[in-house]
């Protein structure tokens, strides 16, 4: 018997924003301005607690209370300071606070449809406000002030529910297939006995997918159709007026979720289950479901009790047809996900092999067929790893990155081979592997043929090169950033990454588009910086400089005295004080100096020498030019 298993994810999008500004960290803390409402409770075209650009009161959803904000309007307590505005809370940072003590900032994101901007998905403080998908933006702001409106990603969406279908696939059941925008079906025929039983299989999906920030609901029955109306429409009966179901039991998911998050129809009785359900559990179009409200048909036992002949000539095929395969008298095929099998080449010996020549042999009929294995595919290899399997069991493995995507046989035989000595065959080995670890799409490679010698040259065969000899982290390139500090107006980048500056993405009416003038390079070409920028500046010691604007005469770095024999400054760079309020008054003087053994120094200090808010006049040493 067919067994398969709905898993809802009902908001997937907010849940999957949440993740990944979980994973950036949390943001800078920002104190809120409440404007106060107004005082009659009318609204005027132009009043300050009316603008758009101003935070406004927000209510807490199900108290129908605010915050009672100080000044005109204000009122009562708070205007004598006994009531004080608790913080607010952002809705995409973790759970929602209990009714009473933070301010909830309801988070939704939207989608642009023709010519109109409506709501994508929203999370559950925005739902409990009545904001619903598919509600114009316009509309929901109207409606509810506050709101922080993010960009949709439809497509960022569902190759993440992919992703996770693909992990599922793996680790729990061979049968996964993503259904809609928010499920995805699992066939436990034959595998959940293999976790505990449906209940405690189920039980625990949820809590897997709840610690990874997923809010998730599961349904198991005969059919896929009947799985989804449970998942989406089924709930207990404590929480709705309808009596319990015989045929639904519920698995035990622990403290903090709702009995119905884990919905058990027991085997055959999928019709029982679904009688009380909605009809839009069948999956259906709006249309049809309009028209069937408006025919008095609210329910799946309804609907079932109805001649087939006259729902398919009203409503169609697909209504009849979702009916049927729900109820199980007609098949309902899935269209599983495939998870991509690993690539591997291997080589088993019939006598054991010990050394470096045959290894070398063996090790390029096997590149020969992992590269056609590649071709295949249409992959290009950035992580391989070697297998050399010993007689007395111990592995040896060789790790190998590449800078680039490749399949060439000839560029990975010659890495490997510059490794052989590493490969401690012992008593001899008797089989060798070549996974690959990682790998990218790669297509057809065109073939270039110049004569001239200006073509900028290929770099990924010496990197890789270097690569197997100093490793890929020793090496890196610099990459301008549009910053006034120097510490920060450099930053790491990739060996093969562009060191062109990717230019700034500008609206569609913004002004700047009209600027023809080329970008200002943050590296000033006459205010030359050393070659090497110390990670953080040191502090030098017995400073002889006369103030306020002259470059040092002596100091010492280190234990060493250096004598000044010629300077050239002061370069000043203030603070960013639009980021950082702490650099409000922050002033830098730069010097460029060279002691009387030739070296050139890059030094600073802090403060213009003339105001004390600007600095201590401590004087630090930054870089070193050559």
């Amino acid at each position: 018997m067919q067994r398969v298993a709905a898993l809802f994810l009902p908001s997937w999008p907010i849940d999957r924003l949440r993740r990944a500004e979980r994973r950036a960290g949390p943001p800078e803390p920002v104190a809120p301005t409440l404007t106060p409402a107004p005082r009659n409770g009318g609204w005027r075209p132009g009043a300050r607690w009316a603008r758009e650009d101003a935070p406004r009161l927000m209510i807490l959803p199900g108290t129908g209370r605010g915050t009672a904000p100080e000044g005109r309007g204000g009122g009562g307590a708070a205007a004598n300071g006994s009531l004080a505005a608790p913080p607010l809370h952002h809705a995409a940072h973790g759970p929602p606070p209990r009714a009473g003590e933070d301010l909830i900032i309801p988070l939704i994101t939207a989608i642009r449809e023709g010519s109109r901007i409506e709501i994508a998905a929203a999370c559950p403080h925005a739902l409990a406000l009545g904001l619903r998908p598919g509600m114009a933006v316009t509309q929901a702001r109207a409606q509810v002030r506050g709101l922080d409106i993010r960009p949709a990603d439809p497509e960022g969406d569902r190759a993440e529910l992919r992703r996770l279908a693909l992990a599922l696939a793996r680790r729990w059941t061979p049968t996964v297939a993503i259904e809609g925008e928010d499920t995805l079906f699992l066939d436990l025929t034959g595998v959940a006995h293999l976790h505990g039983g449906e209940a405690r299989m189920a039980a625990r999906l949820v809590r897997l997918l709840t610690r990874l920030g997923f809010a998730a609901r599961i349904a198991i029955a005969d059919t896929p159709g009947a799985a989804w109306g449970l998942a989406h429409h089924y709930r207990h009966p404590g929480e709705s007026r309808d009596p319990e179901s015989k045929a639904v039991s519920f698995a035990t998911l622990g403290p903090g979720f709702r009995r119905d998050d884990g919905i058990l129809c027991k085997p055959c009785m999928q019709a029982e289950a679904m009688a009380s359900l909605p009809v839009d559990a069948l999956r259906i179009e709006g249309k049809a479901i309009e028209l069937l409200h408006r025919l008095g048909v609210t329910r799946v036992e309804q609907l079932a009790a109805m001649p087939r002949g006259p729902l398919a000539k009203r409503f169609g095929k697909a209504l009849v047809r979702n009916l049927e395969r729900a109820l199980g008298r007609l098949p309902e095929p899935l269209d599983p996900v495939i998870p991509r099998e690993a690539i591997v080449a291997s080589q088993r010996f019939a006598e054991p092999i010990a050394t470096p020549e045959a290894i070398a042999h063996w090790l390029g009929q096997i590149v020969t067929r992992l590269a056609a294995a590649l071709e295949a595919e249409g992959l290009g290899a950035t992580r391989i790893e070697l297998i050399a399997d010993r007689i007395d069991g111990v592995p040896q493995r060789i790790r190998m990155g590449l800078a680039r995507p490749s399949r060439d046989a000839a560029h990975i035989l010659r890495l490997l081979t510059r490794r052989i000595e590493e490969v401690e065959p012992g008593y001899g080995i008797d089989a060798m592997a070549l996974h690959v670890r990682r790998a990218d799409r790669q297509g057809p490679q065109p073939v270039v043929e110049r004569l001239d010698e200006e073509a900028a040259p290929d770099l990924a065969i010496l990197i890789d090169t270097l690569a197997t000899r100093i490793g890929m982290a020793a090496m890196w390139r610099s990459t301008p950033v549009e910053s006034d500090v120097p510490e920060r107006s450099v930053a790491p980048m990739g060996v093969l990454d562009s060191p062109g500056r990717s230019g700034q993405s500008l609206k569609a009416g913004d002004i700047r588009q009209l600027d023809r003038n080329p970008a200002l390079h943050p590296w000033h070409p006459e205010w030359p910086k050393p070659a090497r920028l110390l990670r953080r500046p040191e502090r030098i010691d017995h400073v002889m400089a006369e103030l306020p604007d002259h470059a040092p005469r002596r100091f010492t770095w280190r234990g060493t005295s250096h004598r000044v024999v010629r300077a050239d400054g002061p370069e000043r760079v203030h603070g960013e004080w639009w980021k950082r309020a702490g650099e409000r008054d922050s002033v830098r003087d730069y010097f460029r100096v060279e002691d009387d053994m030739g070296c050139r120094y890059w030094l600073f200090r802090k403060g213009d020498g003339e105001r004390p808010a600007t600095g201590d006049l401590s004087w630090y040493l930054h870089g070193v030019f050559g």
